[in-house]
C-alpha cells in the first residue's frame, strides 16, 4: 500500500455529517414547497401573464422609439443617470466610512461602531428609503439619487475595508525609513494598492443600481419604473412590452461593458 491510500484510508469518515447536511436541505426543500399554493392563481392571472408575453412580442414601436420625455429611450437616460450619479456619491461618502471600519486602520472601537452603522444602513430595503426621501423631497429623479447613494455606502464601504484590511503593510515601513510624509505614505503607498480595486467594486454597484433604480420608479422616485406600473395598471401591454424590451437591453449592454472593464483592471 503506498503512501496516496495510506492517507486516503486514514481520512476521518465524515459521512453522517453530510448525511444530516442532506436532510436538513431537504427538509427546507419540503417545508418551502408548502408555500406554493396554484390554486390561488386565477383564470385572470393567467390571461393578465399571456398579455404581458404578447406585448413583449408586439411592442409599441412608437413609444419604444420616441425620443421626447415621455419615450422609453428618455426614460433609459433618466434611470442611468440616476444609477449613475447615485454610485458615484455613495463611493465617495463610502470611502471615509470604510477607513474609519478597518481593524488595521482605525482604532478597535471606533471601528465597531462604524460597522454597526453600515450593518443598519444595508438592513433596510432601498424602497424603505425611497418611500421616505420621497416624503422628504417629493416624487422625482432627485429622491432616487439620494436613495441609491445611501444604499450604496453600505454595501460599497463593507467590500472597500476587504481590501483595505488586505494591504501590504510592508511597504509603509520602507517608505518610513526613506523618511515619506503621511501624504506621500497615502499617495505612493495607499492609493497605487487601492485604486484599481476600488473602481472595479464601484463598477459592480454601478451596475446593480441600475437595477434598483428601475425598482425605484415604481414609488415615484424617478426613472423608468413609474411608466412601467402605470401601464400595467391601464392594461396597456403594449407600452409594458416596449419598456420591459428598453430596460432588458439597457441592462445586458451595461452588464457586458462593466464585466470587461472590471477584467481589464483587476488583470491590469
Amino acid at each position: 500500500m503506498n503512501a496516496l491510500e495510506q492517507q486516503l484510508y486514514a481520512a476521518p469518515r465524515n459521512h453522517r455529517y453530510v448525511w444530516t447536511v442532506v436532510m436538513v436541505i431537504l427538509l427546507l426543500f419540503a417545508w418551502s414547497l408548502t408555500t406554493v399554493n396554484l390554486n390561488n392563481v386565477e383564470e385572470k392571472g393567467w390571461l393578465i401573464a399571456s398579455n404581458i408575453l404578447t406585448g413583449i412580442v408586439s411592442p409599441d414601436l412608437e413609444l419604444l422609439l420616441n425620443v421626447t420625455s415621455q419615450g422609453v429611450l428618455y426614460l433609459l437616460i433618466e434611470t442611468i443617470a440616476i444609477a449613475f450619479l447615485g454610485t458615484i456619491i455613495g463611493s465617495i461618502l463610502a470611502i471615509p466610512l470604510a477607513f474609519l471600519s478597518a481593524s488595521n486602520v482605525a482604532p478597535k472601537p471606533v471601528a465597531f461602531l462604524t460597522r454597526l452603522l453600515l450593518i443598519f444602513i444595508r438592513t433596510v430595503p432601498a424602497l424603505v428609503y425611497g418611500l421616505m426621501f420621497i416624503r422628504v423631497t417629493g416624487p422625482g429623479p432627485f429622491a432616487g439619487v439620494l436613495t441609491i447613494a445611501l444604499i450604496s455606502i453600505g454595501m460599497l464601504a463593507k467590500l472597500y475595508v476587504d481590501a483595505i484590511e488586505d494591504l501590504d503593510t510592508s511597504i509603509f515601513e520602507s517608505m518610513t525609513s526613506i523618511g515619506c510624509t503621511a501624504f506621500e505614505k497615502i499617495r505612493y503607498g495607499i492609493v497605487p494598492q487601492l485604486f484599481a480595486i476600488f473602481l472595479s467594486i464601484m463598477i459592480y454597484r454601478f451596475d446593480m443600481n441600475l437595477r434598483e433604480a428601475s425598482v425605484l420608479g415604481l414609488v415615484g422616485a424617478g426613472g423608468i419604473g413609474a411608466p412601467l406600473i402605470f401601464a400595467m395598471n391601464a392594461y396597456r401591454w403594449n407600452e409594458v412590452g416596449s419598456i420591459l424590451i428598453g430596460l432588458v437591453i439597457l441592462i445586458l449592454i451595461v452588464e457586458l461593458s462593466s464585466n470587461k472593464m472590471r477584467n481589464k483592471l483587476v488583470r491590469g
